[in-house]
């Protein structure tokens, strides 16, 4: 194309690349159909080895790629590893990296379970700030169970995979469902400290039933907005967001249920609620 010059890389059947002199005499046709042979455009010479070779840190690199379909990506990097190293022999000096995406998801995912953990002390300490009781700080974290029954059993329905999206939707789900305990044991404690009820069964009862209706208004908006996601987790572009959403709305389903009818069972059982301290205890 006028005085540009752009590389071309061809391979030809093996029958059509036995001598020099035939690939030469290969007839091309340009924009205005005349015809030349490619000695006239290129030079032609038999050589051995590959056109190029990749180096990666002063080493020479081949290679291999392939697309995964019908199971998960680290499962598939996991058997072929095993594979690999049962059943191929290297010579010396040479040996088998996997990279690529499922390195980039291993290594994501160790960053996503180092900064959550490192959240979830933060988030305790808070609690702890807030309601200045253990016993008070143990009954809203029971709750995250309830969340991870839920967020489980929808992974188990939806293929099995714990992706990166699945990871970050145990995150998100966590911070939800902690939010809704955190209601109803603040509510307690208000009933016992402000109100002046004595903490039984009426208080208990009465805690769960005015904190229903923000606690479902809470999932019903959260599980509304996600359920589009949930519905087109297959399609390309949702990979994080598919899986992240089905598994926030499993996880709601649960712990909205077993959080107004479990934790206040619990709370009723074991927590004795200070009307003088406005805290909580356990006996």
């Amino acid at each position: 194309e006028g005085s540009k010059v752009f590389d071309v890389v061809v391979t030809l059947d093996p029958e059509d690349r036995r001598e020099p002199e035939e690939i030469g005499a290969f007839l091309l046709r340009n924009a205005e159909g005349t015809r030349v042979p490619l000695r006239e455009l290129a030079d032609v010479e038999l050589t051995t080895g590959r056109y190029s070779v990749l180096h990666e840190g002063a080493r020479p690199v081949q290679a291999v790629t392939c697309n995964v379909g019908g199971r998960d990506l680290a499962s598939f990097v996991s058997e072929a590893e095993r594979v690999v190293n049962r059943r191929v022999v290297f010579p010396a000096g040479v040996y088998a990296v996997f990279k690529g995406a499922a390195e980039a998801k291993a290594q994501a995912q160790r960053d996503l379970l180092l900064n959550s953990a490192i959240a979830g002390v933060g988030i305790v300490l808070l609690l702890w700030l807030v309601f200045q009781s253990p016993r008070s700080v143990l009954l809203v974290l029971v709750n995250l169970p309830f969340a991870l029954v839920g967020g489980i059993l929808a992974v188990a329905l939806s293929g099995g995979s714990l992706s990166l999206g699945s990871l970050v939707g145990f995150v998100t789900l966590f911070g939800i469902t902690m939010r809704n305990s955190m209601m109803l044991i603040s509510h307690y404690e208000h009933l016992v400290a402000v109100e002046g009820m004595a903490w039984g069964p009426e208080a208990a009862l009465r805690g769960a039933s005015e904190r229903l209706v923000p606690v479902l208004m809470t999932a019903l908006v959260t599980a509304l907005g996600l359920l589009p996601l949930a519905l087109g987790a297959g399609t390309p572009g949702r990979e994080i967001e598919g899986p992240m959403a089905i598994v926030i709305l499993g996880g709601l389903l649960t712990s909205t249920a077993l959080n107004l009818l479990v934790l206040p069972s619990l709370a009723l059982r074991y927590a004795r609620f200070d009307r003088a301290a406005g805290g909580a205890r356990l006996e």
